[in-house]
């Protein structure tokens, strides 16, 4: 596709008529599997010899396009969509590691993704070492010969903290091993990760990408940057395959090779695969995401800068704040924006956390964020209450902390909403 504009690709990229019938939107191809056209046909496919289709759980027409769309957003080499952000995640760290590796990780993440990796991952023998502060150092200094990769946030989850992804991505190439950065909060608009240095992106598409609450989605982009066959700590890359026929995946594949690896091995086993009626979901709400990115980081600013001022709140955690420690970060990463989330401290800790929540109206208290709709949440009795006080400090949800996704609404009608919650 020629150079188009990030607005113009978020609606033409991936996406043609339909050949069939001439259909502009993309069809929902609500199949489970595709006629070959001859046996050598099927073998073809079978061997990884031509590309096309044979079951859903592997390729679909629909999916195809959110897979390319997403990977032409966020400039990368090719994208593939799971059923969630956690099942890309599952996907990611199945094809570069094996039992017994380790891998690094801020410690300012999402709660499930603490969970996933410091608990489930256990059960694949699969091991996280936790970096200390939220920078290169921190990073540099947990990084080991066991070591196979390095795991952050671009904008880290529940809010107000910007990764350096140029400095942590020189880190992690000089201990020979990728960056994978978890965009799901800035999303390709604010934030392009593989431009810092990423060599792997990872979206929970149920957010921003879908934008309306709607569908469950993940997508995984590969940069197409890294050299799987520069040493022995990727076999799964690097090494003949056994499943086909001893072909070298890197070799065969090149700069898609990462993606086509989760694909024709992590999804044809371990099956996360993404309905084709919620990959047109996402495709659909990836239409307006420069437009909702645009209007979410304006209300999130004037929202902050509200409760920066309000006597009920001891601090507000906001990269667009000119007073955050970040806001040199955000001016780097995050241009357009720092984004709809963010936290604050509520005087009064936790009681005061719950009662502000339950005294809400206009903002919607649920466990998500991305929505067109202002969402608010109390992390430590919700989202991070598997975790204790200590490693809810840790990331960035401690008992009084409030987390907000700033929606579309009128930013006057929000204020007053919390305005009104606050004062109680």
């Amino acid at each position: 596709m020629p150079e188009y504009s990030f607005d113009t690709l978020s609606i033409h990229a991936g996406a043609k008529p339909d050949p069939a019938t001439g259909a502009r939107t993309t069809p929902i191809y609500q199949t489970t599997s595709f006629v070959f056209d001859d046996v050598d046909h099927a073998a073809s496919l079978f061997n990884l010899q031509q590309f096309g289709n044979i079951y859903t759980r592997i390729t679909n027409p629909t999916t195809a396009v959110l897979e390319e769309r997403v990977a032409a957003l966020e400039g990368g080499a090719a994208g593939l969509a799971t059923a969630s952000g956690h099942g890309a995640q599952l996907l990611i760290f199945h094809t570069l590691l094996q039992p017994g590796d380790h891998f690094v990780a801020c410690k300012k993440l999402y709660g499930g993704s603490i969970t996933q990796f410091s608990q489930s991952f256990q059960k694949f023998d699969w091991h996280v070492d936790w970096a200390e502060t939220p920078d290169a150092a921190g990073i540099k200094a947990a990084i080991t010969p066991k070591t196979k990769a390095v795991f952050i946030e671009s904008l880290a989850n529940p809010g107000g903290v910007i990764m350096d992804i140029e400095a942590i991505a020189k880190v992690a190439h000089e201990a020979g091993v990728p960056l994978i950065v978890d965009n799901t909060l800035a999303s390709p608009y604010l934030c392009q990760p593989i431009k810092h240095g990423a060599d792997i992106v990872v979206h929970s598409a149920t957010k921003f990408l879908g934008g309306h609450g709607n569908s469950m989605g993940g997508i995984i982009v590969d940069a197409g940057t890294f050299d799987w066959s520069a040493s022995d700590k990727y076999p799964s890359l690097s090494q003949p395959n056994e499943a086909y026929h001893g072909m070298k995946l890197h070799e065969t594949f090149g700069n898609i090779a990462f993606a086509i690896t989760c694909r024709v091995i992590g999804l044809r086993d371990l099956g996360p695969a993404i309905s084709p009626f919620n990959s047109f979901m996402l495709i659909t709400g990836i239409e307006t995401l420069p437009l909702r990115m645009q209007r979410h980081s304006e209300n999130a600013l004037k929202v902050a800068e509200f409760l920066e001022s309000h006597k009920e709140v001891s601090w507000v955690s906001y990269a667009g704040l000119k007073n955050s420690p970040y806001y040199d970060a955000h001016r780097k990463y995050c241009p357009k924006g720092a984004g709809a989330v963010f936290t604050f401290g509520v005087k009064g800790g936790y009681e005061a956390g719950v009662k502000l929540v339950n005294g809400i109206e206009l903002f919607s208290h649920l466990a998500n964020v991305g929505d067109t709709r202002s969402l608010i949440i109390h992390p430590a009795s919700t989202t991070h209450r598997q975790l204790n006080e200590a490693q809810q400090e840790a990331a960035g949800a401690g008992p009084d902390v409030i987390r907000l996704s700033v929606g579309l609404e009128d930013a006057a009608d929000l204020i007053a909403d919390l305005d009104k919650a606050l004062k109680g």
